[in-house]
């Protein structure tokens, strides 16, 4: 969901937000998930707005402990580290790879819930609505039609005035994921420790199927 080497200035951006209507705060959120991509990725644009009308749709704010549920690694998990402070590292975003452009948002309760689950929106882009914005609708479908050289900017800009034109919910039930209580265990052939239900068969992943590198002999 990327375009390559579309690296418009903050000028430009603001241009096109502000004569699209885009408000303050969506400046703001669309500038810092910008900054935090490292370009204007249009996925990246769109996911600011699924976001932004995610939180509207659960009356949540972003200094509220939020979980994300995200079906793509493609933009849309940078806009919810943005915005909503859901990270990997903090253990409130997960990335299903699906391969949809979909978030599923909810907030923290403590209010008993149904068989362990708990009330989310789900906020996704519309292909029928996508059908008023035909520079969208060429580039999400991957078409040969798209020309990045000549139609990126008008896409920029397309997408800014769809803002959330382009995108429709649900209210759906999503589980709740305990934390999982864990033991050290030591790997025999590498010697270091993973947490026991990472280890198959007493060894780590590194050094079995989720070995990513080759070492290097005779380091010091």
């Amino acid at each position: 969901m990327s375009l390559d080497h579309h690296k418009n200035s903050k000028d430009e951006i603001d241009a096109r937000m502000d004569a699209n209507n885009v408000s303050g705060k969506m400046k703001e959120y669309i500038h810092r998930c910008v900054a935090f991509h490292s370009s204007p990725a249009p996925g990246v644009l769109i996911s600011a707005f699924m976001v932004d009308y995610a939180m509207d749709l659960l009356s949540v704010t972003p200094d509220m402990k939020l979980y994300a549920v995200c079906e793509t690694p493609k933009c849309a998990p940078d806009a919810l580290q943005v915005i909503a402070h859901c990270t990997t590292g903090n253990n409130r975003l997960r990335v299903v790879p699906i391969g949809k452009f979909a978030i599923t948002l909810n907030a923290a309760t403590h209010e008993a819930t149904h068989n362990n689950t708990a009330m989310a929106v789900r906020v996704y882009v519309d292909l029928n609505k996508l059908k008023k914005f035909p520079v969208i609708d060429t580039w999400y479908a991957n078409s040969p039609a798209f020309d990045k050289p000549t139609m990126k900017d008008t896409l920029q800009s397309e997408i800014f005035r769809a803002g959330r034109e382009i995108l429709s919910f649900e209210h759906v039930r999503v589980a709740i994921i305990h934390k999982m209580k864990w033991e050290s265990v030591t790997c025999p052939d590498c010697g270091e420790t993973v947490p026991d239900y990472l280890a198959k068969d007493g060894r780590c992943g590194g050094c079995g199927s989720m070995n990513y590198y080759e070492k290097i002999a005779d380091q010091k």
